[in-house]
């Protein structure tokens, strides 16, 4: 396994104190994070979250996902629960990078779909991978999961890894007018378990402006 620990360090943030243990894909040169929040025991499940770098969304506030949401919604739930952690992978774009990723929203800008943009450039839909949770879990301590997710691979990745999700907890946040349409296509086309009363909602929210 090319993935390595570096270090370990606490971080401040809205929500409380995390732990932010660093980790380094020799292969790739991609530097990955787990952060941790509490203290685990063995046969206790453990909130928690894989989630894939989204620039635009976690830290430019964007509009156009739902990722920078689901991150802030994510640390608030561990927080209150009291313990949790976060696997904060480096897979922009679903794995195509960030530049292609701007390349994909012009397309999109001109009415293709978030599948069909990273189609249209030579790339899968979803070309992440997860093999590298292996040794973070396995240096945080965690073999039980209650998994914040809305994407059956992520629980199939866990489960493959022999880690066991006991739970399934959706995070349907983030929803507005200009990510309807990318929220329906996760939904179609990727599989992702969002409820109609998400798509709904959005419509009755869009209404009121």
């Amino acid at each position: 396994m090319s993935i390595k620990y570096i270090a370990s360090s606490k971080l401040p943030t809205p929500w409380g104190v995390f732990e932010m243990h660093g980790f380094e894909d020799s292969e790739t040169g991609k530097e990955h994070v787990a952060l941790t929040f509490g203290t685990f025991s063995p046969d206790v499940p453990v909130l928690g979250r894989i989630h894939s770098e989204c620039l635009t969304g976690d830290a430019l506030f964007s509009l156009r996902c739902d990722c920078g949401f689901q991150l802030q919604t994510a640390m608030q739930n561990i927080a209150e629960e009291g313990q949790g952690f976060i696997l904060y992978l480096r897979q922009e774009g679903r794995g195509i990078g960030l530049l292609n990723k701007i390349r994909a929203y012009e397309l999109q800008d001109q009415g293709a779909n978030t599948v069909e943009a990273n189609e249209r450039l030579g790339f899968e839909a979803d070309m992440r991978k997860y093999d590298m949770i292996i040794p973070m879990m396995e240096k945080i301590g965690i073999d039980k999961v209650r998994l914040m997710t809305n994407n059956p691979r992520k629980v199939k990745a866990m489960q493959s890894f022999g880690l066991e999700v006991v739970e399934r907890v959706p995070l349907q946040v983030g929803k507005n007018r200009y990510n309807e349409a990318y929220l329906k296509t996760k939904s179609t086309q990727l599989g992702h378990m969002m409820s109609e009363h998400h798509f709904t909602e959005t419509e009755q929210d869009d209404s009121k402006e």
